[in-house]
C-alpha cells in the first residue's frame, strides 16, 4: 500500500535531526523576540539571545533586570509555505492511480478513461508546486560579568521542501487510456515525481565577551563563539506512484559533515545618554559545504551543495527604558540550497515596554537578493509581531510571522534577572 506523503515529510524532518540535540537549517536560528521583531538582534539581543545573534551583546548594558543571568529553555519556531496544498495533491493522485488500477483490473473502460483524465489534470496542476517547512529549536544560557561574560548554546533550524515535477511523457500514456487502451502496468510507467529536499545545520558552542573601555569612557564590546557544527542533507525523489514505506532506507538519501567554526561580534554604545547602539556580527568564519546524495538521476535528481559561508550583519538601535527601535542589514547574501530564493534581509523592529512586565513587538523585513529566476517559494516581504511577558523574572515570549508565501509562529520560555 502506498504511504501518505505527510508521513514521509515528517520522517524526513525527524531523520535530519535524529542525532543532534537541536533541529537545524541553513536559515539562522531566531529567538522568539527576534522572530517577532523582523529577525533583528545584532544590536539589541538580550544576554541569552546574544549566543545566536551577536556574542558581543553578552557584555553590553541592558535593563538592570536582565543584566546578570539569562536562560532560554527552550525556544521553538516553525514556518510553513504551501499555497498549493502540495502534500495533499500527492495523496489525491495516489488515490486516482488506485482508482484507475481497479478500473483496468475489472475491465471498466469508462472508469479507466475518466480516471486517466482526472490524473492528467492533477499531474499538470502538480507541476512545480512547492511546500516548505522550517522548524527551529534552541537552548541558551548566559552569565554576564564585568570581567568576562560567558554563554552556552545549542540551536538551529531545519528546512524541508516537497516539490512536484510533471513529466511530459506521461501525456501519451494517459492519452492511450483515455482512448480506451487498458494498460495493467501503467502505474509503473509514470515518470511524474515528487521530491523531498531537506538541509540542516546543528550547532553547540560557547560564547565569550568582554567590554573594552575607550577614550571618553566610551565602551566597546567584543565577543566570540567557538562552536561545533554539523551539516546534514536529505534528498529523496520518487515517482508519484512509487512512494512506499517498505522501500524506504534513509541512509541512502542522507549526507552529513561536521567540524569546528566560529562567530564573532562587536557592539558600541554611544549618545548623550548612551541611547544608541551599533552592532556587527559575522557568523561561520570558516566556510563549510556538503553535497547531497543523488540516487535517482534518471528522475532528474542532481547533486546539490549546501554552503555555510561567512555571513556579515550590521545593525543600529535606539533604546530607552520603554522602547527599542532597530534596523538591521545583511551585507552578504545567503545562497539557497533548494527550491527557494537566495536571501539578504533588510529588517526593522520595535519593542514597547510596559513597566518591564510586558512587551509589545512588531517588525518587517525585505529580501534584497535578486531572485528574478526564482523556481520555488518566494522570499519577499515578511511582517512580524509578538508579545513578551515577564512576571517575577520568568519569561514567556511569543511571535508570529506572515507573508504572501508563508506563515509562522514562535514560542519561548526563559528566565532573566
Amino acid at each position: 500500500m502506498r504511504a501518505v506523503p505527510v508521513s514521509r515529510l515528517a520522517l524526513a524532518i525527524s531523520l535530519s535531526a535524529a542525532t543532534t540535540s537541536a533541529l537545524a537549517a541553513p536559515q539562522n536560528f531566531l529567538t522568539a523576540r527576534s522572530f517577532a521583531m523582523g529577525g533583528t538582534g545584532v544590536a539589541i539581543a538580550h544576554p541569552a539571545a546574544a549566543n545566536s545573534a551577536n556574542p558581543a551583546m553578552l557584555a553590553a548594558d541592558h535593563h538592570a533586570w536582565s543584566d546578570d543571568f539569562g536562560l532560554i529553555l527552550p525556544s521553538v519556531n516553525a514556518r510553513v509555505a504551501d499555497d498549493e496544498d502540495t502534500v495533499d495533491q500527492i495523496d489525491d493522485m495516489q488515490t486516482t492511480i488506485d482508482r484507475i488500477d481497479d478500473a483496468i483490473n475489472t475491465l471498466d473502460t469508462a472508469g479507466a478513461q475518466a480516471g486517466a483524465a482526472d490524473l492528467r489534470r492533477q499531474l499538470q496542476d502538480f507541476d512545480k508546486d512547492t511546500m516548505r517547512v522550517d522548524a527551529g529549536l534552541g537552548i541558551s544560557l548566559a552569565i554576564p560579568n564585568n570581567t568576562l561574560s560567558v554563554g552556552f548554546f545549542t540551536q538551529g533550524s531545519l528546512r524541508a521542501t516537497v516539490r512536484g515535477e510533471y513529466d511530459d511523457n506521461d501525456d501519451a500514456l494517459l492519452a492511450a487510456i483515455e482512448n480506451g487502451a487498458l494498460n495493467p502496468g501503467f502505474a509503473d510507467q509514470l515518470q511524474s515525481r515528487g521530491s523531498i529536499l531537506a538541509s540542516a545545520v546543528a550547532e553547540v558552542g560557547l560564547s565569550f565577551a568582554r567590554t573594552v573601555t575607550l577614550q571618553d569612557n566610551r565602551s566597546l564590546q567584543l565577543g566570540v563563539s567557538p562552536k561545533y557544527v554539523e551539516l546534514r542533507t536529505f534528498q529523496y525523489t520518487e515517482t508519484v506512484s512509487g512512494f512506499d514505506d517498505n522501500d524506504f532506507d534513509a541512509s541512502t538519501y542522507e549526507t552529513s559533515k561536521s567540524g569546528l567554526n566560529f562567530d564573532i561580534g562587536a557592539a558600541y554604545r554611544f549618545g548623550t545618554e548612551q541611547q544608541w547602539n551599533l552592532g556587527a556580527a559575522v557568523r561561520n568564519i570558516i566556510p563549510m559545504d556538503l553535497d547531497s546524495a543523488a540516487t535517482r538521476p534518471e528522475l532528474g535528481e542532481e547533486v546539490r551543495t549546501l554552503e555555510l559561508n561567512p555571513q556579515l550583519t550590521v545593525g543600529i538601535a535606539h533604546a530607552s527604558e520603554y522602547h527599542v527601535v532597530t534596523a538591521e542589514l545583511d551585507l552578504t547574501k545567503q545562497q539557497a540550497f533548494g527550491y527557494e530564493d537566495d536571501t539578504q534581509w533588510l529588517a526593522l523592529g520595535a519593542e514597547f515596554d510596559a513597566l518591564r512586565y510586558a512587551q509589545l513587538r512588531i517588525g518587517v523585513r525585505q529580501n534584497l537578493a535578486d531572485n528574478s529566476g526564482n523556481k520555488g517559494v518566494e522570499e519577499s516581504t515578511q511582517l512580524t509581531a509578538g508579545l513578551g511577558l515577564n512576571p517575577f523574572g520568568a519569561r514567556l515570549d511569543i511571535g508570529a510571522l506572515v507573508s504572501d508565501a508563508e506563515f509562522g509562529a514562535a514560542l519561548e520560555f526563559g528566565v532573566a534577572f
